[in-house]
């Protein structure tokens, strides 16, 4: 299945896989979608991928105008391909990548503003969503006021949250993937 970048300045670039079948990379039809949800809202906007895996989510934010992306990931083939397919899109000035836990890295303060835009693609079947969300209503200062968190899952894995500062709005399938938006209202 071949990844690419779907419209934007990287628009056409084909992106790298994962070698091994440790990533599930988004469907261009899923992600296209998730990008017309969001808009043109992704212009300026701040984005944090929490398990980057190939980088495509963060490529298109950047490439559709987002001024940064941090991506997290804990394997060193995922973040030797994010790094890859920076370089292939010409992205990678706006780009932060680090080897690292997301549910540990939520444990603190965010390490400057917050963000905009939080995409969350964890190993299926874990109940790893569930905790990042959990992790982020704990700490909301990682999402910025309006900020959307956007949680890709198989529609097997959900189940409704208690959550105190973020507000399930939208739920989408796309066969075995679900994409659920949750907000952080403003004041």
């Amino acid at each position: 299945m071949p990844l690419r970048v779907i419209t934007g300045k990287a628009k056409g670039r084909k992106l790298k896989l994962v070698p091994g079948d440790t990533t599930r990379p988004v469907m261009d039809r899923v992600k296209e979608n998730v990008f017309n949800i969001v808009g043109v809202d992704v212009r300026g906007s701040r984005w944090l991928d929490l398990f980057g895996g190939t980088g495509s989510i963060g490529i298109e934010a950047l490439s559709r105008g987002a001024v940064v992306c941090h991506f997290f990931d804990t394997s060193r083939a995922a973040l030797q391909t994010i790094h890859d397919n920076l370089a292939i899109t010409g992205l990678a000035a706006d780009a932060r990548v680090e080897r690292a836990d997301a549910l540990v890295v939520l444990r603190n303060a965010p390490p400057e503003t917050g963000y905009d835009y939080i995409y969350v693609a964890p190993p299926q079947y874990k109940g790893i969503w569930a905790e990042v969300l959990k992790h982020l209503d704990e700490r909301p200062e990682w999402l910025l006021p309006d900020g959307i968190t956007i949680v890709q899952i198989d529609p097997k894995e959900y189940h409704p949250l208690d959550l105190v500062y973020l507000r399930l709005y939208d739920q989408r399938t796309y066969g075995n993937t679900m994409i659920c938006f949750y907000e952080r209202p403003g004041e």
